[in-house]
C-alpha cells in the first residue's frame, strides 16, 4: 500500500491536490544538508530523534536551509560563494523554483522568511562593490526577484528574524571577498564586523560593533532566543596564540556580552566557531567548532561554561528534548554525552542543522 505522503506527492503533481502543509511532509523537525557515499549531495528532513524522514536531491553541496513557515518548502543554499539556491517541495522532492543570484552577487548560504512566508530574505555580495546586501524575494510569487536592501555592513553571512516581529538581523562578518579570487580575504587590515537589525524595507535600527581589541572577530552565525536576545558565534582572523571569546549575547538597546572558556579551552577551538543554538528550555547557549572536534554549551545567565562535548568534525547544533542535538562530518547525531550513529550514518552531515520550531 503506497503512503499518505507518497500518495498526496502523487495527486500534487497530478494538479489536484489539497493545500499541502508540513505534516503532508512527515513535519520534519530539522533541515541538514549532507553528502552522500556516492558523492552527490542532498537535503534531509530529520524528525527529533535526528532520523530522516525524507531526503532530496540537491544540485550541488548545501550550506543552510530555509523553511516556509507554512507551505512544505526548503530553501537549500549552496555553499559560499555560491550562485544558486534550490527551492523544494518537500512532499513531492521536486524544485518549485531555482533562485540564480543577479549579476555582481553571490550568496551566502542563509536566508529566512517573513512571518507570514511572503517574502524570502537572503544574504548576499555586492562583490564589484564590497558592501553586503539582502535580497528580497516574492515567495507567493514564483519566488520572483523584488529587488534587494543594504546588509548595513561587509560579508553578511547569517540572518534571522526576531520573533514576534518583522525584525532582521544580519551577522555582518566584515570580510570582503571576490569571486576571482575565491575565499581570499581581501581587508583583514581594515575589517570591521558588526550586527545589524534592519527591517525589510531597508531601516537600519541598530548596528553593533565589537571593541576595537575584537576588531578581528568575524561574526558569522546566529541563533534567536523567544524573548529575541541574540547569541552569535565567531570565526577569528588574528593571531591563534590567544584565542578570544567566540560566542556574544546581545539585546537590542544594550551592549554586546562575550562568553568564553578558560585560556586553555578557548586554543583548542581553533578560532572558529561553525554554529550556534539555544537549548530548549533557552537557559543554556552552545556552539560548535568543528576545527577543534568540540562543543561549548554555557550558562546564559552567568556566562560561564557549563560543558564540553567532544566529537569530530562536530558542526551543525540545534536545541533538543534534553538540551541540544548534533551533526558531524563523520555522520554522527545526538545529545550531549550520548553522541549515537542516525539513520543517515553513512552520509557526511554539512554545517547546519536548522530547526524549523525555533
Amino acid at each position: 500500500m503506497p503512503s499518505r505522503r507518497s500518495f498526496l506527492a502523487g495527486i500534487a503533481v497530478s494538479g489536484l491536490a489539497p493545500t499541502l502543509t508540513w505534516a503532508d511532509a512527515g513535519d520534519p523537525r530539522y533541515l541538514a544538508a549532507a553528502r552522500m557515499p556516492d558523492g552527490l549531495f542532498r537535503l534531509f528532513g530529520l524528525d527529533k530523534d535526528v532520523q530522516p524522514i525524507f531526503s532530496l536531491a540537491l544540485p550541488a553541496r548545501g550550506h543552510a536551509a530555509a523553511s516556509h513557515p507554512q507551505r512544505p518548502e526548503a530553501v537549500a543554499f549552496a555553499r559560499r560563494p555560491g550562485t544558486f539556491a534550490v527551492v523544494l517541495n518537500c512532499v513531492t522532492g521536486r524544485a518549485v523554483a531555482e533562485l540564480q543570484a543577479p549579476e555582481g552577487r553571490h550568496f551566502y548560504g542563509h536566508g529566512v522568511f517573513s512571518a507570514d512566508g511572503a517574502v524570502l530574505y537572503t544574504t548576499e555580495n555586492a562583490y564589484d562593490q564590497g558592501e553586503g546586501r539582502v535580497g528580497l524575494w516574492a515567495a507567493n510569487d514564483g519566488y520572483r526577484r523584488m529587488g534587494e536592501i543594504t546588509s548595513g555592513g561587509i560579508g553578511p553571512h547569517d540572518i534571522a528574524r526576531l520573533p514576534g516581529t518583522e525584525t532582521l538581523v544580519v551577522a555582518n562578518g566584515g570580510i570582503d571577498t571576490h569571486p576571482y579570487t575565491g575565499r581570499q580575504k581581501l581587508n583583514i587590515p581594515t575589517m570591521q564586523p558588526n550586527l545589524c537589525y534592519l527591517t525589510g524595507t531597508g531601516q537600519i535600527n541598530e548596528i553593533v560593533q565589537l571593541a576595537p581589541e575584537h576588531r578581528l572577530n568575524s561574526i558569522r552565525h546566529l541563533a534567536v532566543r523567544r524573548d529575541g536576545l541574540v547569541a552569535f558565534g565567531c570565526q577569528w582572523q588574528g593571531d591563534l596564540a590567544e584565542v578570544p571569546p567566540l560566542l556574544g549575547l546581545h539585546k537590542r538597546g544594550r551592549p554586546p556580552r562575550l562568553l568564553s572558556g578558560n585560556p586553555a579551552e578557548q586554543a583548542k577551538t581553533a578560532g572558529y566557531v561553525g554554529s550556534v543554538a539555544f537549548s530548549a528550555d533557552q537557559r543554556s547557549v552552545g556552539v560548535t567548532a568543528p576545527r577543534g572536534g568540540r562543543s561549548q554549551i554555557f550558562d546564559v545567565a552567568t556566562g560561564a561554561l557549563s560543558a564540553t562535548i567532544l566529537s569530530g568534525d562536530i558542526c551543525g547544533i540545534a536545541k533538543g528534548a534534553d538540551g541540544f542535538v548534533f551533526t558531524t562530518g563523520e555522520g554522527l547525531s545526538g545529545a550531549p554525552g550520548q553522541l549515537v550513529q542516525s539513520g543517515a550514518a553513512r552520509v557526511s552531515w554539512d554545517n547546519h542543522l536548522v530547526d524549523r520550531q525555533v
